[in-house]
């Protein structure tokens, strides 16, 4: 292993000079102007994969392409194989006035790189393509096959990429899959995240009147939507912070101590999260901390709330409709399909008679739970060890990664999560940023990976 970690420390300077090229595509998938950044960020990662030395090839899909990339195989190989899956697509920048420096021209700070995608992909799936240069450049041996598939729409729902598997499910098997798409709690705290948090997402409008009314010749005759929508919406919780839908809770399983221990060696303290996040006070549902609120928790959100008039000034209406989005993140053992049901039937039953409601169905996606005490998970853990010189810690994370479920259902294989990302990397947000230590953190993790995971 000593000439792979020699060429990661020798060579990170030209590393984070390539991330910085990779960071230059515009390759928003959420916006269709840039479906060309899309098709040049892709060519640009097969010709990078080539020259490491790997077999690569852009695969067409009926929406933006996926990249393959493998190391040269033996015919017959008994090698354990396993893939390497990122996504080369990034979030739409905006609002781009609260960027410090332009999304797309990377800039370095102290020991951060700031730019749209640098932790949300690109820098995540970089580090493992550098840590298999090391490999490739220095002559030494891989332990197993590997197989990168970088996506260009994980950020608008992976529509290409689930019918992609299916095709070739026979190119594709494999023992496990890495994804480095989560994330770490500081840099001296590495993770293995065991479980992910599922959805649903739906939007729901209420109409009222024909059009919208003069609020004075018409106003408490007729009922105002957006009134209406208010009050139906805050029947859903009770003071607190539990959803009061019947059924909603159905299926969770209490954390076990193990888990909860675990729980505990999080680092970042509700004070420490208080001050991140810029709240007054941190809220959630009693009887868990905060760290367990937002990892092993369900949950009810409004994303958006839209009605009547928002421009300048005042505008004396009852407005015709009023609209919410809505997601509810899931926990392990929670059926979408249930948890759908249950809600939009509680949510007719205590709809006003006085409004129309219309639900409109959105994307959904199970939790994820890989067993921490698997072979593969207690090899992760020990390449973390090596790699970062500390005990990693096992933790739930909040958000939802639906392919992950995808790669089990139709390869048969569990997703090891190996997240370099930091809470305060402003993911979906202006300045997002990536830590430089993190990124060659990462390049070593995935170097003793190989090992471990072979071994």
């Amino acid at each position: 292993m000593q000439p792979v970690l020699h060429y990661l420390k020798q060579h990170q300077d030209r590393f984070v000079a390539e991330l910085g090229d990779y960071l230059r595509f515009a390759s928003v998938s959420a916006q269709p102007q840039h479906k060309p950044d899309l098709l040049a960020c892709a060519q640009w990662l097969v010709k990078h994969c080539q020259h490491l030395g790997l077999d690569a090839s852009l695969r067409p899909t009926a929406g933006h392409p996926i990249v393959v990339a493998k190391t040269k195989r033996a015919k017959n190989s008994g090698k354990p194989h396993y893939l390497v899956y990122g996504h080369y697509d990034v979030q739409p920048p905006e609002p781009l006035e609260l960027w410090t420096t332009p999304p797309f021209e990377p800039r370095i700070a102290g020991r951060n790189l700031f730019a749209r995608g640098s932790t949300d992909n690109k820098g995540q799936n970089f580090a493992h393509l550098k840590a298999v240069e090391a490999y490739l450049k220095t002559g030494t041996p891989l332990p197993c096959d590997l197989t990168f598939v970088l996506e260009g729409e994980e950020e608008v729902g992976s529509k290409s990429l689930s019918g992609f598997l299916k095709q070739h499910r026979a190119e594709l098997a494999c023992d496990a899959i890495v994804v480095s798409d989560t994330g770490m709690p500081a840099p001296n705290c590495p993770a293995l995240t065991y479980a992910l948090r599922g959805i649903i997402a739906f939007e729901i409008t209420l109409r009222g009147p024909a059009r919208d009314l003069h609020s004075g010749i018409f106003g408490g005759a007729v009922e105002n939507p957006a009134m209406a929508l208010s009050q139906l919406l805050a029947k859903v919780r009770d003071e607190k912070g539990r959803i009061k839908i019947p059924g909603f809770y159905d299926g969770v399983a209490p954390l076990s101590k193990y888990e909860r221990e675990q729980i505990k060696r999080y680092p970042l303290s509700d004070m420490k999260l208080k001050k991140l996040l810029g709240a007054t006070k941190l809220f959630g549902e009693k009887g868990f901390t905060a760290t367990e609120q937002r990892s092993s928790r369900p949950t009810f959100e409004i994303n958006g709330l839209t009605s009547g008039y928002q421009g300048e000034g005042s505008k004396t209406i009852v407005p015709a409709w009023a609209r919410a989005k809505i997601t509810c993140r899931l926990v392990p053992n929670q059926k979408p399909a249930h948890v759908r049901k249950i809600v939009c039937a509680w949510l007719k039953q205590n709809c006003p008679p006085t409004v129309r409601l219309e639900i409109t169905a959105g994307h959904g996606a199970e939790a994820y739970l890989v067993s921490p005490t698997s072979r593969p998970a207690q090899a992760a853990l020990r390449a973390l060890e090596k790699a970062f010189g500390t005990k990693p810690i096992l933790m739930r994370e909040g958000g939802s990664i639906p392919i992950v479920n995808e790669f089990k259902k139709v390869l048969g294989a569990d997703t090891l999560l190996l997240g370099i990302g930091l809470p305060d990397d402003n993911a979906h947000s202006p300045d997002e940023k990536f830590n430089l230590d993190c990124f060659a953190g990462g390049q070593r993790m995935s170097a003793f990976l190989w090992q471990e995971l072979a071994g």
